[in-house]
C-alpha cells in the first residue's frame, strides 16, 4: 500500500468525526425539543473562556427551577464574541432542558445550531470527496492490474 492511501485517511477519519459531532449536536437539540421542559430563567453571569489565539468568549449561566422545584445554575455550551442585551446578566430567558437531566439545556434564541450544521457539512464534504478519491483510486489501481 502505497502512502498516498494511508495519508487519505487522515481527511476521511477527520471528516468522520466532524460528521460525528455535528450529528450528534443536532440530535440533541432535536431531543430537547421534542421531549425538553420550558421554565422561565435568569442570565445570573457569564463565564468567559479564551481560545488559544486569545479570543474571549462568553458563555451565559443561566439559572432556573425545575418543574421539581431544584435550582438549576449552569453555562451554556455555546459561546459569543459579544453579548446583546437580550443576554445580558439580569435579562429573562426561556430555558429549556431534560427533565431527567438539567444538565442539558439551551437558552432559546442564544443556543442555535449552525455550528452544528456546519460540521455535518464541512464533515461530510470531507468524508465523501475523500471516499470519492480514494473509490476512483482503487478503480485505476485495479484496472492497471
Amino acid at each position: 500500500m502505497e502512502r498516498a492511501w494511508i495519508f487519505s485517511l487522515i481527511p476521511l477519519t477527520l471528516g468522520s468525526i466532524f460528521l460525528a459531532i455535528g450529528v450528534y449536536g443536532l440530535r440533541r437539540a432535536e431531543a430537547l425539543r421534542r421531549t425538553g421542559v420550558s421554565a422561565r430563567g435568569r442570565i445570573v453571569r457569564h463565564h468567559v473562556s479564551r481560545s488559544d489565539d486569545g479570543a474571549r468568549f462568553h458563555h451565559p449561566v443561566a439559572a432556573w427551577t425545575t418543574q421539581e422545584g431544584a435550582a438549576c445554575e449552569y453555562p451554556s455550551r455555546f459561546g459569543r464574541v459579544s453579548i446583546d442585551g437580550r443576554f445580558g446578566v439580569g435579562a429573562s430567558v426561556v430555558v429549556r432542558y431534560d427533565s431527567a437531566n438539567p444538565r442539558r439545556f439551551e437558552i432559546q434564541g442564544w443556543d442555535v445550531t449552525t455550528a452544528d450544521r456546519v460540521f455535518v457539512v464541512a464533515g461530510s464534504l470531507l468524508a465523501g470527496a475523500t471516499s470519492l478519491a480514494l473509490l476512483i483510486r482503487l478503480l485505476v489501481w485495479l484496472l492497471t492490474l
